[in-house]
């Protein structure tokens, strides 16, 4: 008789927005106010990006970050005066001139860095929180409106709305909602921020597009002893684990470290949306050859084998109409070429290859790349206003 079992485990992964919203929901808000530092903006180096948030109370103490530290001391400043004053305010950081009264400077940033300080309502459904909240439980990407720049007076600064993919028109503190469907359409298609310089009915604002990724959902098939390390740097990533085994084999680590567990037979059970990432690490030819195709037909961003190459010449002959190397979300032998030896160092390059997967990147040494680490956000001038 066939045994099947399925485990989950309510503990979600650790994630700083999800730190951000724990911490908030622990709190008495009747006593207590708060406010959320968001880098909005972010030209030449930066430690963080945009989309970096911290969370600041009123008696000092803070979860998350927007630098590597060198910002957040004048950042639990301002958000505790936008927490007195109640209203947003904007902070630009400049470290790449030698001005000693600079935030920063000197700590080897070199960037400029735009912050929004925004005092959390608690009593509005709609504030910032809790549209994270709706973020850090999707399975698909979101897109946050935010003005970051207003003429002063309007109150505009620091308003927002969260957008879902297929919204029909957007209605937005007044701009025209063409504008707007033009830039969340390329927003979605380009996977990253822009700014838009356009009208509001205050005056000319500076409008962020913000593109949220979903957690990244890591699907593990195998149940020997290196799936603990596969997992331990998943969890360090904040990546929402699953694990396809045989029970009696599992690890209690395992169980500690994975979101659900099921039996090789309810494979199929398991969620498979774009951020998701599937890697076959069994050690046993024949159930990969098993677990292959009911993944791979759903199609995951990023479908991972372990095991050299000669294995996966093997797969595409036992496979013929699957034809494996067509499949561009297929990668086998699977992992970033670092000389990874042990269980711990093959989980890091297998993780950095999925990072790069899902960030359109080639995972080569940065000291070789021309121009800047990162991409700046697109920038578009929209109704007659200039670009800056």
């Amino acid at each position: 008789m066939l045994e099947l079992y399925f485990w989950t485990n309510k503990r979600k992964p650790v994630k700083e927005i999800r730190k951000i919203i724990a911490t908030y929901d622990q709190l008495d808000l009747t006593e207590e106010k708060v406010a959320l530092a968001a880098v909005v903006n972010v030209e030449e180096s930066s430690y963080r990006r945009i989309g970096a948030r911290m969370l600041v109370r009123s008696n000092g103490l803070w979860t998350g970050g927007i630098s590597g530290g060198c910002l957040e001391g004048d950042a639990l400043k301002r958000s505790q005066m936008a927490i007195f004053k109640g209203e947003a305010s904007k902070v630009v950081y400049d470290t790449m001139d030698d001005d000693n009264n600079q935030i920063g400077v000197g700590l080897g940033c070199n960037g400029r860095i735009e912050v929004v300080f925004t005092p959390i309502d608690a009593a509005d459904p709609n504030n910032e929180i809790e549209q994270l909240k709706k973020i850090a439980t999707a399975e698909v990407p979101s897109v946050m409106l935010k003005i970051i720049d207003a003429p002063p007076g309007s109150q505009l600064l620091g308003q927002k709305r969260l957008v879902e993919q297929d919204t029909p028109a957007i209605d937005f503190v007044g701009i025209d909602p063409l504008v707007l469907q033009e830039s969340v359409a390329a927003t979605w298609e380009q996977r990253r921020a822009r700014i838009i310089q356009t009208q509001a009915e205050g005056g000319a604002v500076t409008l962020l597009v913000e593109f949220i990724r979903p957690e990244t959902r890591l699907i593990v098939v195998g149940d020997n002893y290196d799936v603990s390390a596969m997992l331990g740097v998943a969890n360090e990533l904040g990546w929402e684990c699953y694990v396809v085994g045989k029970a009696k084999k599992l690890t209690k680590e395992i169980y500690q470290l994975a979101r659900e567990v099921v039996d090789f037979a309810q494979a199929d059970t398991l969620p498979v949306h774009d951020y998701t990432a599937v890697l076959l690490m069994s050690h046993d030819y024949n159930r990969d050859k098993q677990m292959l195709p009911i993944f791979a037909n759903q199609h995951p961003r990023y479908l991972g084998m372990l095991g050299p190459r000669k294995r996966f010449q093997n797969m595409q002959n036992d496979l013929k109409e699957m034809n494996l190397a067509s499949l561009p979300f297929f990668y086998s032998p699977t992992g970033l070429e670092i000389g990874a030896e042990s269980p711990h160092e093959i989980a890091l390059s297998i993780a950095a290859e999925i990072i790069a997967v899902f960030r359109q990147k080639k995972g080569g040494f940065l000291k070789d790349k021309e121009g800047a680490i990162h991409e700046r956000a697109g920038q578009v001038s929209k109704g007659n206003i200039p670009a800056k």
